[in-house]
C-alpha cells in the first residue's frame, strides 16, 4: 500500500520507485544484468541516483526506461498526478491543481493511462458462455455473384 505522507518527500518517492522496480537489487534496464556500480546522483535532483552497469557498461539511473525519464516535471508531481487520475479528475483539474497548462497534464496522463490500460489482465471466460444477437453480414461487397442463389 502507497501512502500518502510517502509522496510529499522527493526522496520518498525516489525510494518508492526503486523499491517497487527493483525489489531484488537494482540491475540494469539494457541488459538485466545485476552487475550494477552507483555513479552519484543527478545533480538537478539528489534523490535521483545514477548506475554504471558492469556488464554492457552503459550509464542508467533510477528512472530510465520508465515513462517518467525525459520528462522537466519532478517525480513528485508525476506520482501526485497518478493520485488524482484515481480520483477521477479531469486533465484541466490535474492542471490547475498543479498550476499546470491542461496540455501539460495531458502529456503527463496520457502515458500513465496507457500504462494502467497495458498492465490490466485480460478477462478469462470460464463455465457457459453465451453470445446474443450476432450478426452475420449476407453479401460480399462487390461481388453480388458470390451471394446469388444457385438453383
Amino acid at each position: 500500500m502507497l501512502h500518502l505522507q510517502n509522496l510529499l518527500d522527493d526522496a520518498k518517492c525516489y525510494d518508492e520507485v526503486r523499491e517497487r522496480r527493483w525489489p531484488e537489487g537494482v540491475c540494469c534496464p539494457h541488459c538485466a544484468s545485476p552487475e550494477v556500480t552507483r555513479q552519484g546522483h543527478d545533480t538537478t535532483q539528489p534523490s535521483r541516483r545514477k548506475y554504471r552497469c558492469t556488464a554492457c557498461r552503459r550509464y542508467f539511473d533510477d528512472l530510465t526506461g520508465t515513462i517518467f525519464a525525459g520528462h522537466h516535471q519532478p517525480l513528485g508531481v508525476w506520482i501526485w498526478c497518478l493520485y488524482l487520475m484515481g480520483l477521477n479528475l479531469s486533465n484541466e483539474q490535474i492542471g490547475q491543481e498543479w498550476g499546470l497548462n491542461k496540455d501539460d497534464a495531458h502529456r503527463m496522463t496520457s502515458p500513465l493511462r496507457t500504462g494502467i490500460v497495458a498492465v490490466q489482465a485480460e478477462p478469462t471466460l470460464s463455465g457457459e458462455v453465451e453470445c446474443d444477437e450476432v450478426y452475420v453480414v449476407a453479401g460480399h461487397k462487390g461481388h453480388p455473384e458470390a451471394v446469388k442463389k444457385r438453383p
